[in-house]
């Protein structure tokens, strides 16, 4: 009898865990020095409304995928260990609290206070990395919210990316 129930109620659940899926987009441009832009599409999915979830980018000759992460008050700093493995050192050379277009603070409150900002590490299948650092519009909408920012390649060539709200 207790089978029964759950059964009949499985349609039910897996309606619900759809209806929880958000998706997005967004596009960039990729610049090198010397060379000439080139567009990046953006797509993400997130089960936790754009909070977490899968990213990937597509370049004219290579597809990167992989995770990211909206820095809340609730985040651990284990969650976010990962995104910083592969690169040379972590990303103390290329840091989300400092830069141009980024107003310097203390790293201690990266994680500490809600910040708006969302990290990603994606990877080629020919295992090139991107890192990628954007700043929400909305943070309480998660990526849905829109928001812009910025990916560097391995090979250190950069991407502006921006994404939409909804």
């Amino acid at each position: 009898m207790k089978i029964t129930r759950i059964f009949a109620a499985l349609p039910v659940l897996l309606l619900a865990l759809v209806a929880c899926t958000t998706t997005g987009s967004g596009g960039g441009q990729l610049a090198g020095p010397g060379a000439q832009e080139e567009p990046v599409a953006f797509s993400w999915t997130s089960t936790d409304g754009g909070m977490s979830g899968a990213m990937t980018a597509a370049l004219p000759n290579a597809s990167y995928q992989g995770r990211f992460f909206q820095i809340t008050q609730q985040t651990r700093g284990e969650v976010l260990t990962p995104l910083w493995t592969h690169w040379n050192r972590g990303w103390y050379d290329w840091p989300y609290w400092s830069g141009p277009e980024f107003q310097p603070y203390p790293a201690t409150q990266f994680i500490t206070f809600y910040s708006g900002k969302v990290v990603a590490t994606l990877e080629s299948p020919g295992n090139q990395r991107m890192r990628c650092r954007f700043h929400l519009v909305e943070p309480v909408r998660g990526m849905s919210g829109g928001g812009e920012g910025q990916c560097q390649l391995s090979d250190g060539r950069l991407v502006r990316a921006t994404f939409p709200g909804k």
